[in-house]
């Protein structure tokens, strides 16, 4: 009997020690690892992950460190509004000339982050455009700076000023925006209504929106619930290792549903907007619509696969190449051509100068044009 009870206080005594062996085996992984994941399932689950997990204070250092980099931009506009009273020959003969144009003073603010020690600033265009007056008031410190336009893009929305009289700044290190994932954290700040460095925090809810907001065609945006308000237009989108994925441009009608320019598309047109002060854009020159239905049958075409040229611009590459109204683009360098978007994406895509082929349907015969493709004119960017 005594035998018996040996034993099982041994087994006991084994099973307990290999039950702490196993939970110090786990702590151990769990230091090494410096992170905790509860309630991940999965053999791979976590393992992309190289840096400690989000802890209390992790966006707060990192809204420490990076917030010092980000600005406050404010802007003094003069429009010119025609009195109201000028048009009537009664005021003008006995006022003349001291009735015109009155002069109003519009000021704005917005957000903007800095890329180098000696003051380059990134932004929105937007939130520059038309300014006779811009000040630039640097995180940390309440004295406003003067700033210049280096370079802006209207079709882009991106704007690169210089702050003067500044030097050693801290600046901010562009990500890779092809590598964010939906889901992942995003860390938005700037200064919405006015109030300076505020920051907001939500996750990357969707990848390569197209929106439009009045005549400007935004595509392949970064979506966040992160809170963007007006006044974070040109602000920073950060992730987790403080490096800039976004900048955050606008917002929709609904709660939850923010919109920012990618990283990548900065750094793409960058030396551009430095060294320039412009970005080159291909440009074709025509108006087009997408071939519906009705417009097919109305051509004797079968299937909606196709762009119907409505209008082309006078001095226009396709001006130039015999392109006219109502042809239907079929193809480009003999890809399909199924809408407006996929065209106007392919001459993106294209090197200014370069030669192109379009197979088009013109009058019931299908013919091939070759075009050069232009730059577009600044008046209409």
């Amino acid at each position: 009997m005594e035998q018996k009870q040996r034993s099982f206080v041994y087994i006991g005594l084994v099973a307990f020690l290999a039950g702490i062996m196993f939970m110090g085996g786990c702590l151990l992984v769990g230091d090494l690892t410096g992170q905790q994941v509860p309630g991940v399932q999965g053999g791979n689950a976590g393992a992309e992950q190289i840096r400690p997990g989000v802890g209390s204070d992790t966006i707060a250092n990192i809204v420490d460190s990076a917030g010092k980099a980000v600005v406050k931009i404010s802007t003094v506009k003069i429009s010119r509004s025609p009195d109201p009273l000028y048009g009537d020959p009664f005021f003008r003969y006995f006022f003349g000339q001291q009735m015109g144009p009155r002069e109003q003073k519009q000021t704005g603010v917005g957000s903007g982050f800095i890329i180098s020690e000696d003051g380059l600033v990134i932004t929105n265009e937007h939130v520059i455009s038309g300014a006779t007056e811009i000040k630039v008031t640097i995180g940390g410190k309440e004295k406003e700076y003067n700033a210049k336009v280096v370079g802006a893009d209207y079709d882009l929305d991106l704007a690169v000023i210089k702050i003067e009289g500044a030097q050693n700044l801290p600046h901010l290190k562009m990500g890779d925006s092809s590598k964010v994932k939906v889901g992942q954290w995003a860390i938005a700040i700037g200064n919405p209504f006015g109030f300076d460095h505020t920051v907001t925090v939500g996750v990357i809810s969707a990848k390569g929106r197209p929106i439009t907001v009045e005549n400007r065609h935004y595509k392949n945006l970064l979506q966040t619930d992160a809170a963007i308000n007006p006044g974070n237009s040109g602000g920073p989108l950060l992730n987790l290792n403080g490096e800039v994925i976004g900048i955050n441009t606008a917002v929709a009608k609904a709660q939850g549903i923010g919109f920012a320019i990618p990283s990548n598309t900065v750094t793409g047109v960058l030396d551009e907007l430095t060294n320039k002060g412009k970005v080159s854009h291909p440009w074709l020159g025509i108006q087009m619509s997408d071939l519906t239905e009705e417009i097919a049958q109305y051509f004797g075409l079968q299937g909606t696969d196709g762009v119907v040229i409505v209008g082309v611009i006078p001095g226009s590459p396709a001006e130039a190449a015999g392109l006219r109204q109502q042809d239907v683009v079929l193809e480009l360098d003999g890809k399909k051509m199924k809408n407006t978007s996929q065209l106007a994406e392919a001459i993106s895509n294209m090197e200014i100068g370069q030669k192109g082929a379009l197979l088009i349907y013109r009058n019931g015969r299908v013919l091939n044009v070759t075009f050069t493709v232009g730059e577009k004119p600044a008046q209409l960017r």
